[in-house]
């Protein structure tokens, strides 16, 4: 996930609405929702995270497609020797994994 991106299911506005019925505490519903990279890989929804170039990725798009490579080169080394099996097994229990909760 790059660094500055964020994902949801909802945006913090519309969280904010339908929980309080007004968009002021959309702050309060962004941090509720854990949304941020930071967030994502605390969680172990994401495997890294990814830094941008300086100013953000639509300032140098080329520097990003190359860091993003690095990314899927270096991930796809460490897979690319399992076995169907194995890949599979590990893909499961990873996403099996997802979304459980525990205070740590």
């Amino acid at each position: 996930m790059l660094e500055n991106t964020w994902y949801s299911v909802i945006s913090p506005e519309s969280c904010s609405s339908i929980l309080w019925r007004s968009w002021e505490f959309k702050e309060q519903a962004a941090e509720a929702l854990k949304l941020t990279a930071i967030d994502m890989k605390k969680q172990k929804l994401i495997d890294d995270i990814i830094p941008e170039p300086l100013g953000g990725v639509h300032r140098d798009k080329e520097t990003m497609f190359k860091t993003v490579e690095k990314y899927i080169t270096k991930s796809y080394k460490e897979l690319k020797d399992l076995s169907t099996k194995d890949l599979v097994a590990q893909r499961m229990d990873k996403y099996a994994n997802m979304g459980e909760f525990s205070e740590k």
